[in-house]
């Protein structure tokens, strides 16, 4: 079952299976208003919608349809979530500052899922806001796979995390690739806006890959890229995961010294590939597919962990 901000059409190709007849319309007053158009009676029901665009729009439409498959007895409801809504505000980092992704929790237990699938969550411990089972897929296999066909000379490249939070992440694809690591320690003035970098770790000469999870306004990618050619590096590509590509990030990619920024289609791009050439896309639906497949057979999701599927 498909919500209108994420297109399942690959997802449902990859298992053999049509989307169900949903029809989404807004009144006059802007209230989302959801049909069903075919019986869920006793069906095992999956809902894909992503944290993107209009999000505020998508995860009420996501909540009432999962509402309506309940109300419509619906033997299990999960939630496909590519990219998890508010999953940046996870915690009180400052007072009287909300844990939105809790609530965002919350609230989808209450609509009535009954499990959730969702793909790199910014922070793990999200898993724990949740009073159902949670599968976190990781997109980092089939960034292993791009790397290998699709970075040249990248036996020769460095891993780079363009903040400390990221280097987890970093140096697991470093190992797995056998390459080094460095970190770029970021100051933030304010939320969204870079003020200084400095390097950890030697670039000259190498090719560097910067990996993160998410990218929004781009201007951590922006800068990274800048202080890793002015410390010697031959070549900049970025990975990411969730690519938001919010406010002027297509201006801030193209004006940039990156040759390529690498995003997973989590968040859908088609028409920002098309004002963004330096943008890449790695295809996770298989891996959405499969994580669904094996859902409905009750077979063991773990396999996807460490596996990138074709």
């Amino acid at each position: 079952m498909q919500a209108s901000g994420y297109p399942s059409g690959r997802v449902c190709r990859r298992l053999g299976t049509d989307l169900a007849n949903v029809t989404v319309t807004k009144y006059s007053n802007q209230e989302t208003a959801v049909t069903i158009g075919e019986s869920v009676r006793d069906e095992d029901v999956y809902i894909v919608q992503s944290g993107c665009g209009e999000i505020n729009d998508h995860l009420m439409e996501l909540l009432i349809m999962i509402n309506a498959c309940k109300t419509a007895s619906a033997r299990r409801i999960t939630a496909v979530l590519p990219c998890f809504p508010y999953a940046r505000q996870d915690k009180k980092d400052k007072s009287r500052a909300p844990i939105s992704a809790k609530l965002v929790a919350n609230m989808l237990t209450v609509a009535g899922a009954d499990h959730v699938i969702t793909m790199d969550l910014h922070a793990s411990q999200i898993q724990g806001f949740f009073d159902c089972p949670v599968d976190n897929l990781y997109g980092e296999p089939s960034v292993l796979r791009y790397i290998r066909e699709n970075v040249p000379d990248w036996k020769s490249a460095i891993i780079v995390s363009p903040d400390a939070g990221g280097a987890k992440r970093a140096t697991s694809i470093a190992d797995h690739l056998d390459l080094d690591f460095a970190l770029i320690h970021k100051e933030r003035k304010k939320a969204n806006e870079v003020s200084r970098m400095v390097l950890v770790g030697d670039v000259a000469g190498k090719v560097a890959i910067l990996v993160d999870d998410m990218a929004d306004t781009c201007g951590t990618l922006g800068l990274a890229a800048k202080t890793l050619l002015d410390n010697g590096a031959a070549a900049v590509y970025a990975i990411v995961i969730h690519g938001v590509l919010s406010g002027k990030a297509l201006d801030v990619i193209n004006n940039s010294v990156l040759t390529r920024v690498v995003v997973t289609n989590t968040i859908p791009h088609a028409e920002k590939k098309k004002q963004c050439p330096k943008l890449d896309t790695i295809d996770v639906s298989a891996v959405l597919a499969e994580a669904i497949r094996r859902t409905h057979n009750g077979e063991s999701v773990s396999y996807l962990f460490g596996h990138a599927t074709i």
